[in-house]
């Protein structure tokens, strides 16, 4: 009974709607994300040690007006471990775009198995320029409680990874 009328519309719609479905779907090995924290008018990429930053504010000021947030993102690896990418992501007139893109390599070398990334605050809104967000790893994939990270970046774009102290 409902067959024939699926059956005409799906003769009927082209078929890059079904591909723009299919396309929308995101990898299954991201399994954790977050957004958080926002930059102003930077106009550079990602640097772990600020120099970039630094030499393109010098350069830039305030001209190139772009604002946005950070999203920081695990991606788990065939053998079960994760890499964790940080992104810089401009809110623009027709959406977001991404800005940079920078895999933490400290988390790499680490080879976790990553349980949860969660914002500083559950709104994901900050009062200031930056970024804090906490990592939550093992490196033994048997150890009964994982170990917090924290991912930190301050008002003027420099990232420090380091773990946390309670």
């Amino acid at each position: 009974m409902f067959k024939a009328p699926f059956l005409a519309l799906c003769l009927a719609l082209p078929a890059s709607n079904f591909w723009a479905q299919e396309s929308a779907i995101l990898p299954s090995n991201i399994t954790f994300v977050t957004s958080t924290g926002y930059w102003e008018e930077s106009g550079t990429a990602l640097s772990q040690d600020g120099a970039e930053e630094k030499a393109g504010r010098a350069t830039s000021g305030s001209q190139s007006g772009k604002r946005g947030y950070y999203k920081l993102i695990a991606v788990r690896q065939n053998d079960g471990t994760a890499q964790v990418h940080l992104q810089q992501i401009a809110s623009m007139p027709t959406g977001p775009e991404v800005v940079s893109s920078a895999e933490l390599e400290e988390f790499t070398a680490l080879k976790p198995y990553v349980t949860d990334i969660r914002p500083e605050t559950s709104t994901g809104i900050t009062p200031q320029p930056g970024m804090f967000a906490t990592v939550y790893l093992k490196t033994d994939p048997s150890a009964k409680e994982p170990e917090s990270w924290t991912v930190v970046i301050d008002d003027l774009g420099d990232i420090k990874i380091e773990r946390a102290t309670n």
